[in-house]
This record gives C-alpha cells, structure tokens and sequence, in this order.
C-alpha cells in the first residue's frame, strides 16, 4: 500500500457526515481524503481499507487506496474553523482514494450497468454488509464510461460492537433489498462463485495486515492488535464459509424485484 502526503487542502465535499475532501499531495497526485477525526473515527477508514481492498482482490472497480499522513499545519490556510478543527483531529494516518477528474455520479435512470457486474457488486456489498449503496445514495461514479465504486465507511458495521461477532458472521444481510444494482443483477450465484474463488483465506489474512497499528487503539476489547486484526480475519473468513446466508438472501431479493 503506498503511502503519501498530504500538502495541500483543495476543496471539501460536503456530502453525508464526514465530509471528505479532494487534496494534492507530494506525489501531485489529486485524492479524496477520508479523515480519521470525522464521524465514526478510525473504524470507518477500517471499512473503506478492507471493503476496498477486498474488493479489488475480487477484479471489481474500486480507484487506488493510499495512506495519507496529514499533518496540522495543513489546516493553517483553512478559513472554516469546523474543517481546521477536523484536520487537527485527523493529524497522522489517514486513508485516500485517487480523485476520478470529470466523474459523475452513478444514476440508475440514466444508465443500465452489465449485468454480471452488477450481480457481483451485489454480491460483494451483502459479504461486506454495506449498507450504502442505494438508490438515494449510490456511492458510485462513472468515469470514463466505467463504473467505479466508492465510499466503504459505512461497511462491516459488526465491527461498532464486538458482542458475538463470531456467531454474527453467519448472519444474513436483509437490507440487501434496498441496493440499487439488485435490479440490474444478473446470477448472483455465479457472481458468487466466481468472486468467492478470488477472496482466498489467503487474501483476507493480507488485506487485514494492512490495518495500521495507530487505528487499532482506543476503546478495544483486545488485549493487542494482532488480536484486534484476528477478530477481522476470523469474522471475513466465517463469512465466507458455505452455506452463506447473505449470498441466500441476495438471490431471495433479487428473485422478489
């Protein structure tokens, strides 16, 4: 994973509670910020880390994740005292996703994706329990005629409360029914299949390593963060045993729209 640094406050998007931003970087490179000090904290640069990566394991959409290090005195040409003040609390490791210049957002009136796509990304969001990728709220741009997915913060909510999270693995994902590709999806079970054989044991234990040790602090029920990250890799893995509820679900919604 590379890593980068922050030089330069661009602009805010001021869309939903984190309000992320677009900034440059000493790569030059433009990316959208996820700050660590915004909404739900490092837990949501946790499901943007792993959702997304994970996802691009699985060959899906997702624009390049980096590490970026931001550094207060980022804030200092800043006018609006609410984002100095987020700055100042996201100093240190934070997560950014390359900036799509030109994108739009993804609208399902206008635009009818392929249907083996949209059967995996179904599939993937019901794995990672997304709750954020409905019609009101699509989380997704097209750029280049592509789709690309964006914005996992809201993935893996069993991660808010640690009680049973083991036994909550093999919960299914009702809220499915509200994703907007469902639709548009065609075999969920071969999406599932196919995306199953890409996210290996093998895979998930990587994605996971990933995790920096400065987000793994705080409140914790772990005794240290090999066991913290543990918990993911044992969460992740039981997911995807077979028979998988969600992947059950997923195809029970689809076959009711």
């Amino acid at each position: 994973m590379r890593k980068v640094v922050a030089t330069r406050y661009v602009t805010p998007l001021r869309e939903g509670g984190s309000m992320p931003a677009i900034v440059e970087a000493d790569d030059e490179g433009m990316y959208v910020l996820k700050f660590r000090g915004a909404g739900q904290g490092p837990k949501a640069l946790i499901a943007e880390l792993l959702a997304g990566e994970l996802a691009r394991a699985a060959r899906l959409p997702v624009p390049e994740i980096v590490f970026m290090d931001v550094d207060v005195d980022l804030a200092r040409t800043e006018p609006d005292p609410e984002i100095q003040e987020l700055i100042k609390r996201s100093a240190g490791l934070n997560v950014a996703l390359d900036y799509l210049p030109g994108s739009v957002m993804f609208d399902p009136v206008a635009r009818s994706p392929d249907p083996e796509l949209a059967a995996a990304i179904v599939w993937f969001d019901a794995f990672v329990t997304n709750v954020d990728r409905t019609a009101r709220n699509t989380n997704m741009l097209i750029w280049h005629r592509e789709l690309w997915l964006i914005d996992h913060g809201a993935a893996l909510y069993f991660h808010h409360s640690w009680s049973n999270h083991l036994e909550r693995s093999s919960d299914p994902f009702p809220l499915i029914k509200d994703h907007v590709l469902l639709p548009f999806a065609g075999s969920i079970e071969a999406a599932g299949r196919k995306l199953g054989a890409c996210i290996t044991p093998q895979i998930v234990r990587d994605v996971v390593a990933l995790i920096p040790d400065e987000w793994l602090l705080g409140d914790s029920p772990f005794d240290s963060s090999e066991q913290y990250r543990d918990a993911y890799i044992q969460y992740l893995l039981r997911r995807l045993q077979t028979p998988q509820a969600f992947a059950r679900e997923a195809i029970r919604a689809r076959s009711l729209v």
